[in-house]
């Protein structure tokens, strides 16, 4: 039966449908001097061209927010700078910033635990629940302990990664691969980010609206919200997207394989058992391999695109306590749940410990995630900022055959700017 329709938050959607951001400069901050604003402008947009100029990234996208206005909105670089043999583009692709990105994990934030709060809100699950209620796989032993919670904060015990392409190459398999899988840990005993706990909870969704995972996201986050440029696989699409370029194929997860230090290897996977790779430059195709090879690019876990202004009304939303103008779209009792931290320092779904780099030593409260792909979200409640940095990191290669650069400095940095400004 499917629970939720697209009337359902119709009238939420029609009030936002002549919305616009105000465009990049235009707005003097109030509280602030002009002096101020364009210091921190001055200060970021050196962090960024000097990261792309250097050749450390081939692009970025950055949208910082306070309460209702836009203090600085930017497109940086390439959104595609080589091609598969990594030769540079006789006409490279300019990025803007309406370019669509591949959010990566970001994906488990902005769809999965979106849907998942939408569905507690709601009454249909309560994120004490044991999953085994919903699938019964995990009514195992070994995983009858596992809650939607534990799921939701990495504390179910599940692998952090596992190649299901391997074994599987649909959604169903995927499922059911998962839950014969063996814990890797005791149920609740550490926090072990897991790709494996977001691909269950994404299929949790699917069992209690009765949708499929996307069209869920779509009528019931995408259309409300008015982010009409998110969606997955955006090539099967009649619309001519600009996408930002990601990788050359899997080459990390290849590694991931073949490499023994890399520490993942399972007995029972055999590196040259499949080989499926990708071999052009991915572009508007998932990058997360499980996600594409394995589920055809939807999944909880990986393979939402989306734009900078798209995710901003995700974050206004969260921001806002779960209001859209006048309309509740998620109670703030649901918000205030999800956005608590736990013993781990992290809420649910969203990382809440002020040692990531994203959001270090930010102010109680602070929220975030990252996405593997270069892309990061940053909320600072309690100053009503909010940073959306989006890069195409792995348009550069592999350093050295081994490793993408990590943007964490580049994060750090504009989130100390950013706070500073914010005093």
């Amino acid at each position: 039966m499917h629970i939720f329709k697209i009337t359902c938050f119709h009238k939420l959607s029609l009030l936002l449908t002549g919305l616009t951001l105000i465009s990049t400069f235009s707005i003097a901050q109030p509280g602030k001097t002009v002096d101020a604003r364009a210091k921190l402008i001055h200060h970021i947009d050196s962090i960024l061209r000097s990261q792309v100029n250097d050749g450390k990234i081939p692009g970025a996208v950055i949208q910082i927010k306070q309460r209702d206005n836009v203090i600085y909105k930017q497109a940086y670089g390439y959104a595609q700078k080589f091609n598969y043999a990594y030769e540079p583009l006789a006409v490279p692709d300019q990025m803007t910033t309406g370019h669509l990105f591949d959010i990566a994990s970001l994906t488990k934030v902005v769809g999965t635990t979106t849907s998942i709060m939408l569905l507690a809100d709601h009454g249909l699950i309560n994120i004490n629940d044991p999953v085994s209620k919903y699938i019964k796989a995990f009514g195992s032993p070994d995983k009858a302990a596992i809650t939607i919670r534990h799921l939701l904060t990495h504390t179910a015990g599940l692998y952090e990664w596992y190649p299901l392409y391997y074994r599987a190459s649909n959604k169903q398999e995927t499922f059911k691969l998962i839950g014969e899988l063996p814990l890797a840990f005791p149920v609740g005993a550490q926090r072990k980010y897991s790709d494996l706990g977001f691909t269950i909870l994404g299929e949790i969704v699917e069992v209690v609206s009765g949708l499929s995972l996307d069209q869920f996201e779509k009528q019931n986050i995408f259309i409300p919200l008015g982010m009409n440029n998110t969606l997955y696989n955006p090539l099967t699409k009649n619309h001519d997207y600009k996408i930002a370029a990601t990788s050359f194929g899997n080459p990390y997860e290849y590694r991931m394989v073949h490499d023994p230090a890399m520490g993942f290897q399972f007995k029972e996977i055999k590196p040259n058992q499949w080989n499926g790779w990708r071999h052009y430059v991915l572009k508007g195709e998932a990058n997360d391999g499980n996600a594409w090879y394995a589920e055809k690019g939807i999944s909880g876990a990986a393979g939402i695109f989306s734009t900078v202004d798209d995710l901003q009304k995700l974050v206004d939303m969260l921001m806002n306590k779960g209001k859209v103008g006048t309309e509740q779209f998620i109670s703030e009792n649901t918000i205030n749940t999800f956005l608590t931290k736990d013993k781990f320092n992290n809420g649910l779904g969203w990382m809440m410990d002020p040692a990531n780099s994203f959001m270090k030593d930010g102010p109680e409260r602070t929220f975030g995630h990252t996405g593997f792909t270069g892309t990061s979200i940053t909320v600072v409640p309690s100053k009503q900022i909010s940073i959306i940095l989006l890069i195409n990191r792995q348009q550069m290669g592999l350093i050295g055959g081994k490793e993408y650069y990590n943007p964490n400095s580049i994060r750090a940095q504009v989130f100390e700017a950013v706070m500073g400004y914010g005093k």
